[in-house]
This record gives structure tokens, C-alpha cells and sequence, in this order.
């Protein structure tokens, strides 16, 4: 049997403690991943859906095949592993702030890291993705100006709940008209929220997208007598 919790991991890091756990819930029976950065949970393997959802939901708002994907934060990994399981996936670039996180997955102990590290076709990189949307050469450093079929974020709460002020900028129609510029014609940009949609943000991407939409994600608390939550995919596509 599991024990009840475990502390896996901890670090600081410039932007607070970030610590990895492990902890048995009974009364369902299954080990439960969390990330937590300071006093805020930034995921938990109990609650999926949505993260999944932004890789499917994202993925068959595309047309055609050899899809070059990047995945902004990295996490417990659900997102990213729903990319690699699409066929038409050419390649991943996963970008994640937090170098311990990545090596978390690196070294195995998170139980989707061997599944990631060990497609050719996914590339972890450790960098801030808001800072390498807004410079000059994008988030490829070996092609300068890359753009992709697709960009996947599941970084923020929600667009207008930060878990730092200065990604604030992103969300306005400077950072997303910078965003617009890294994806291939028709491509599309998803976005994770764990509120209810929107629609003042729908609102703003449909300035600077071609199309905009948000798409909510319902899926059952277990732990609270399986009442509803509601989170948000936003998709827009240049």
C-alpha cells in the first residue's frame, strides 16, 4: 500500500517553492500527483479532463498532417501526453518555466515522464514562455522565428488570474497579437482556464483572431459527491 502522503520533492525557485507530492485518497482507491508553487496547486492528477481537452480540442481545430506542436508549461505532463497520442503530431515543444519540473519527468518520477521523454518526437525545454513569445526570435533558439501549427497554454489560472503579475501582459491584444505571429497560417492557439468561460476574453481574442471560441470542460468532482466543474478551453485561430 501507498503511504498516505509523501513530500517527493521540494525547491525554490525566483518565482516561490515549488514542491512535488504524492498522497493516497481512500476512499477512492488511487495515488494522487500535485504540484504546488508556494500556497498555490497548480495541478493535481485527480482532476485531467480539461488539460486532455485542450490537447484534443486544439489539435482538431487543425487542418492537415505533420503538425509542429508547442505546449506552454509542462506540468504533470496530461497535455503533452495528449499530443503525442494524436498520429498527425510531427513533433512537440514543450516549454516550462519551472526546471524542476522537468526534471521531475526526466528522472522518472513523475508516471508520465517516461511516456514523454521517451518520444523522439517531444523536446523539453526549460524558459519562460511569456518572455520568449514577446522577444525577437521566438521559442526555438536553433530557428529563430519558428512558427507552429499549433501553440497549447496551461500555464495561468485563467486569463484574468496570474500566478505572476507579469504575465498579465500576455493577455492583452499586444501579447496576443505577438502570440498570432508564432503559428503557420491556420494555425490554431489554446488556452487553459479553470474558470467558467469568458466572454469579455472570447471577445478580445476575436480582435485579433480570425475566429474565437470558448469551449467549456465538464467533468465530475469525485471529491465533492461528484458535483460539476466547469473550466474553459479558448481557441482561436489566425
Amino acid at each position: 500500500m501507498s503511504r498516505l502522503f509523501e513530500e517527493l520533492d521540494y525547491r525554490e525557485t525566483p518565482i516561490g517553492p515549488v514542491s512535488l507530492r504524492r498522497r493516497r485518497v481512500m476512499a477512492l482507491d488511487v495515488d494522487v500527483f500535485e504540484i504546488i508553487l508556494g500556497d498555490e496547486h497548480l495541478m493535481s492528477s485527480l482532476f485531467t479532463a480539461s488539460e486532455i481537452a485542450l490537447a484534443d480540442l486544439g489539435l482538431a481545430a487543425v487542418e492537415g498532417d505533420h503538425l509542429d506542436v508547442l505546449v506552454g508549461g509542462l506540468g504533470l505532463g496530461y497535455t503533452a501526453r495528449a499530443v503525442l497520442q494524436n498520429d498527425r503530431v510531427a513533433s512537440l515543444t514543450v516549454i516550462e518555466h519551472l526546471d524542476a519540473v522537468i526534471d521531475w519527468h526526466r528522472s522518472g518520477l513523475l508516471p508520465l515522464g517516461p511516456t514523454l521523454t521517451g518520444d523522439d518526437r517531444c523536446r523539453l525545454v526549460s524558459g519562460d514562455f511569456f518572455g520568449l513569445t514577446a522577444s525577437a526570435d521566438g521559442y526555438d533558439a536553433d530557428q529563430p522565428g519558428r512558427r507552429f501549427n499549433a501553440i497549447l497554454v496551461d500555464i495561468d489560472h485563467a486569463p484574468d488570474f496570474f500566478l505572476n503579475p507579469a504575465n498579465a501582459s500576455f493577455y492583452t491584444s499586444e501579447g496576443l497579437s505577438a502570440l498570432s505571429r508564432r503559428l503557420q497560417p491556420g494555425g490554431v492557439f489554446g488556452l487553459w482556464s479553470n474558470d467558467p468561460p469568458d466572454p469579455a476574453f472570447t471577445a478580445a481574442l476575436a480582435e485579433v483572431f480570425r475566429t474565437a471560441v470558448a469551449k467549456p470542460v465538464t467533468f465530475a468532482n469525485p471529491l465533492q459527491q461528484n458535483a460539476e466543474v466547469t473550466q474553459t478551453v479558448y481557441l482561436a485561430t489566425v
